[in-house]
């Protein structure tokens, strides 16, 4: 019965410090590879614009301060005297724009292109889109835009994904870059 005792301390001893020696081998510190970042500083031919920039109805002649909104798919315009009608059996609307700066005003007459419904906070509104003529980033364009009524908002115009896809990268900490 000793022997048996000593055999199974031996056997007990020899599986405990394999145990050990099996844990120091596999106790190696992984190598980490380092951090795959996003290289932000490649080359670009879009512009870095702020989250005010100046933007022309044209054909008026001073510019609009516009808010860059990349949250809004489709650009606004504030307008007033909306009005819809027929010409040669199409939809037209006609709406007067003035700018608060400098007072100059413009009535506009332009195929309306649809309707469409926003969602603001508390309400859904509908309002028509009409495609103009603006100049923004260096760039003359064609662009749609709603109608509304902004004169309760700082800006008159907001610039929407449909203008800055593709011609601008917006830092919100600059603003009147493009003057």
């Amino acid at each position: 019965m000793k022997t048996f005792v000593i055999f199974a301390l031996f056997c007990a001893v020899l599986v405990l410090s394999g145990c050990a020696l099996s844990k120091k081998e596999n106790v190696v510190p992984a190598v980490v590879p380092p951090s795959q970042k996003t290289d932000t500083t490649h080359k670009t031919n879009l512009k870095i614009i702020g989250a005010v920039e100046p933007i022309y109805m044209l054909p008026m002649k001073a510019s609009f301060a516009a808010r860059v909104d990349t949250g809004a798919a489709v650009s606004a315009l504030d307008a007033t005297d909306i009005k819809k009608f027929e010409r040669d059996g199409e939809k037209w609307v006609s709406f007067k724009v003035k700018n608060r700066k400098t007072g100059e005003e413009n009535v506009f007459e332009k195929p309306l292109v649809r309707q469409t419904r926003i969602k603001r906070v508390h309400q859904k509104e509908h309002r028509l889109v009409v495609n103009l003529d603006v100049k923004f980033a260096g760039q003359t364009l064609k662009a749609d835009f709603t109608l509304v009524d902004r004169k309760d908002f700082d800006y008159q115009v907001l610039i929407g994904r449909n203008i800055l896809n593709g011609r601008a990268i917006v830092d919100p900490a600059r603003s009147m870059t493009l003057k």
